[in-house]
């Protein structure tokens, strides 16, 4: 029996005493002060229409004060009962009479899907991620609310309890690739222990919000445990260092020696104010500029007067020495810093990370938070100047906002940018609706937690792709062409008609990386595809 029909048996078993106590001291009254003796099934029936607000029958008026009380108080109470039987006994019956019905169980015989455990803003980014690349995918939700919002809006979504063996029976989990538990680190390990019963075989991948719980997901059965927090504080450190250090964290290797890289231009650098053709990037140093991010909008339909500003990022390929030239090229004028000032705000999980990587790098920071704690240099909020300058903002190169709330970061974004034009602001938000408000209000580059452990997550699901950055949709992927064979590169227009780029081609056991308008695509050839997720799945569609 479920929790609304204990509800109803309930109050039905509770109005049907009081509405029988209520006939009996009628039936009492009617004969000892009105003196006008009544049947019970007489006083019933005007108790039921009292209740009911129909009447009272021919009773009325009553003579005595009594009686007339009685039939005050029993109004009040008549009208009490009725107001309340409509949260218990309708609403719910009505809620589920004219509200969306979503199915318990896959209604279809899907095989090789990806099994979510349950919808969070998180699994925006993941299920965006399946659905461009055309993965199959159920989303297992209990929530009567969500699930019905989800359905309505397209999703293949059953409302079943993720936790029980049949809720993940009814998402055919015999037949799926994977599960992936993203929510509360309990609730994950009793999805993993419910999962793995039931399918020894399907990879299950869980997210924890505590690295150090990650073990017991594991030995709950776990094939794969993600940390999105220690993720993020790695990547924004990456940042730092890669802009102190002239070396690149981030990079996907194509063969050898070449390589797919983003790098940041950064305020001082001779290039901002400049357009691609004016910089002279391709002729000084040999890289290839595959597209670029301008405040976070990524392009890789790239003109010549296209102008650079602090804050842009180059999505490039070429060979580590090319790239290294590239890093001095967007880094000149920044070495009056020296080693750099690093102000890292906020000592949560995030902040404690980037901290801990930036020391590994042998990068000095100082860190301010509003509560005291070890490890925290300044204690104070980062939208007061005075803390502000207390952590020595005006000797700062960058600052690393790792606060929890976005609205926070969005105020203490401006105020830096107005109190330290020139210093680099790097920012992590919750949601991805923040990322664009972030970038306005003056940050150079933001990481939003719930993009990066969808797009982590979709990284190790599907393992067929190389992802160069958690945060922004840019994929790199590997495919025969055998629609384009014996055809060039200029012939086919790659570029222009898919937004994507060819960047290497896999030949025997070469790879040929002085890909050009001239080169020519062999039956056998795997080209080395880079661009967005749209632009490679156009090109898949095309020429695949």
């Amino acid at each position: 029996m479920n929790a609304w029909r204990r509800r109803v048996v309930g109050y039905t078993a509770f109005l049907a005493t009081v509405m029988l106590l209520t006939a009996v001291s009628y039936q009492y009254g009617m004969r000892v002060y009105e003196d006008d003796p009544v049947t019970l099934l007489h006083s019933l029936q005007v108790v039921v229409e009292m209740f009911t607000t129909t009447g009272f029958g021919g009773d009325s008026p009553w003579t005595s004060p009594q009686m007339n009380a009685f039939i005050i108080v029993m109004d009040l109470v008549g009208m009490a009962l009725l107001i309340g039987a409509l949260p218990v006994l309708a609403t719910p019956f009505l809620e589920d009479a004219f509200s969306t019905t979503v199915p318990t169980a896959l209604e279809d015989a899907l095989e090789d899907h990806v099994v979510i455990c349950s919808y969070t803003s998180r699994a925006d980014a993941l299920t965006a991620e399946l659905d461009s690349l055309e993965v199959p995918y159920v989303i297992v939700e209990p929530d009567r609310t969500q699930a019905a919002e989800l359905y309505e809006n397209g999703k293949r979504v059953i409302r079943a309890d993720p936790e029980s063996t049949d809720g993940l029976a009814g998402a055919r989990l015999s037949e799926a690739r994977a599960l992936v538990a993203d929510g509360d680190d309990q609730v994950d390990a009793s999805i993993v222990l419910a999962a793995r019963e039931l399918a020894e075989d399907v990879s299950i991948l869980s997210v924890v919000e505590e690295p150090d719980r990650a073990k017991y997901h594991r030995l709950a059965g776990a094939d794969q445990v993600l940390s999105p927090r220690s993720l993020l504080g790695e990547s924004l450190a990456a940042k730092v260092t890669t802009a102190l250090t002239a070396e690149i964290d981030e990079a996907i290797e194509i063969g050898d020696d070449f390589e797919l890289a983003e790098v940041p231009v950064h305020h001082g650098s001779s290039l901002v104010g400049t357009t691609l053709a004016e910089s002279g990037i391709r002729e000084k140093t040999g890289v290839n500029v595959i597209g670029a991010w301008f405040h976070g909008e990524f392009t890789a339909r790239l003109s010549p007067g296209d102008e650079l500003s602090a804050g842009t990022v180059l999505f490039v390929s070429g060979h580590p020495d090319q790239l290294e030239q590239l890093l001095g090229m967007t880094q000149a004028g920044l070495r009056q810093f020296g080693t750099g000032k690093t102000i890292v705000v906020g000592h949560g999980q995030v902040g404690q990370t980037v901290t801990a990587a930036l020391e590994r790098a042998g990068v000095p920071s100082t860190t301010v938070d509003r509560a005291e704690a070890e490890g925290v240099d300044v204690v104070g909020d980062a939208t007061e100047p005075e803390t502000l300058v207390e952590a020595g903002i005006d000797e700062a190169r960058t600052v690393v906002l790792a606060l929890p709330d976005d609205t926070t970061t969005e105020f203490a974004t401006l105020v830096i940018r107005d109190m330290a034009p020139e210093t680099e602001i790097i920012a992590r938000v919750e949601e991805a609706p923040s990322i664009p408000k972030t970038f306005r209000a003056g940050g150079d580059y933001v990481l939003s937690l719930a993009t990066v452990t969808g797009r982590m997550i979709a990284s190790r699901v599907l393992q067929d792709r190389d992802v160069l950055s958690l945060d922004q949709q840019v994929e790199v992927v590997r495919m025969g062409a055998p629609k384009v064979a014996g055809r060039t590169i200029g012939d086919v227009d790659i570029r222009a008609r898919t937004g994507a780029t060819v960047v290497a081609i896999e030949r025997d056991d070469d790879v040929l990386t002085d890909v050009g308008p001239d080169t020519r695509i062999g039956t056998d050839d795997r080209l080395v595809v880079a661009g967005t997720d749209e632009s490679v799945r156009e090109f898949e569609r095309m020429f695949g």
